[in-house]
């Protein structure tokens, strides 16, 4: 996932001692005064174009990518917010390379070419460290997104939806059994969990546990919120909602239907509603299971696997597309 290998943001102040710091080692080797004066405004030009064009391209293509991180980026971090800065970073390094090279050529007349050198430094300087906050707020945005979890697009996804402690990541937490490596990424203070299930060669099942969907107007959700809805419009294949009847998970069974009803207005995929805790109370009509006795788990299983047979089923009736001519 492209996120993760985003490096650590470097501060103005970091990334001018790095770059003053070579053009001194390189100033060094001439022995020309003049020469070497124009060697070290060169050097700090190029150096700081340099690491701060590194900054901008280590950052992904925001229009390449998925529609569910395009927009977990803009809840986390703004995506408007993150292009501003990286665009103050790029007019940085064009205008740092701009300055230091007009210098230069200036000081091919050898005249005053101390006080040029600390013209340029200083006018260099200036320009980092006006987009000082770009760089802190781009390497807060880094550290947020690296944790963004590596959603697989070309896997069957199933999202398991629900409101709070109904046992949504117990669910996933048993079927994920033969890949039980499942990380939590947090958003906030919460977070969603993504587990995998082989089920054959070189296909597994994804599923992703959102954050508790409270049952309110949209505008009125929090971030966690969104993304969950996020989560559930932009990756699923098939919808998996939990009911907890027993209502011991604090919400009312009407709620939880009224939740239910909404989801399936935002998706036009299958919406699989199943009751948990069936040991407590279900209900009739929708399959049962108990994440805490494990009875009926394997059951759902299979009804998500039997979606997912018809989905490859229709792929595979679906013409050919014609190419643009």
């Amino acid at each position: 996932m492209e996120f993760e290998t985003i490096p650590t943001v470097p501060t103005a102040d970091e990334v001018l001692d790095r770059s003053l710091r070579r053009a001194a080692a390189k100033k060094k080797l001439k022995i020309n005064v003049d020469r070497a004066n124009e060697e070290f405004v060169r050097s700090v030009a190029k150096a700081l174009h340099d690491k701060l064009k590194s900054v901008v391209s280590s950052f992904p293509s925001f229009e390449r990518l998925s529609p569910f991180y395009q927009e977990a980026t803009d809840i986390l971090v703004s995506l408007d917010r993150l292009k501003q800065s990286l665009g103050a970073v790029n007019w940085a390094a064009d205008q740092a390379w701009i300055i230091g090279s007009g210098y230069a050529r200036s000081m091919r007349s050898g005249i005053d070419t101390d006080k040029k050198r600390r013209q340029a430094v200083a006018r260099i300087a200036s320009i980092v460290h006006q987009v000082e906050d770009d760089l802190l707020y781009l390497n807060e945005a880094r550290n947020i997104l690296r944790k963004l979890p590596h959603v697989n697009e070309d896997d069957f996804t199933v999202v398991v939806a629900g409101f709070p402690n109904v046992g949504k990541s117990s669910f996933i937490r048993l079927v994920s059994t033969a890949e039980p490596e499942i990380a939590s990424y947090p958003f906030t203070t919460k977070g969603i969990i993504v587990g995998h299930r082989d089920i054959g060669k070189r296909e597994r099942l994804q599923f992703i546990d959102t954050p508790g969907v409270l049952e309110r107007p949209a505008a009125e959700r929090n971030p966690i919120e969104r993304q969950a809805v996020s989560a559930i419009i932009n990756t699923a294949d098939v919808v998996l909602f939990i009911l907890d009847a027993s209502e011991h998970c604090g919400y009312a069974l009407d709620d939880q239907l009224r939740l239910l009803d909404e989801l399936r207005l935002l998706v036009d995929v299958p919406v699989v509603t199943v009751v948990n805790k069936a040991d407590i109370r279900d209900i009739e009509g929708y399959p049962a299971m108990s994440t805490l006795t494990g009875e009926g788990v394997e059951a759902v299983l299979d009804l998500l696997l039997t979606h997912r047979r018809e989905a490859t089923r229709t792929s595979l009736r679906e013409p050919p597309q014609p190419e643009n001519q």
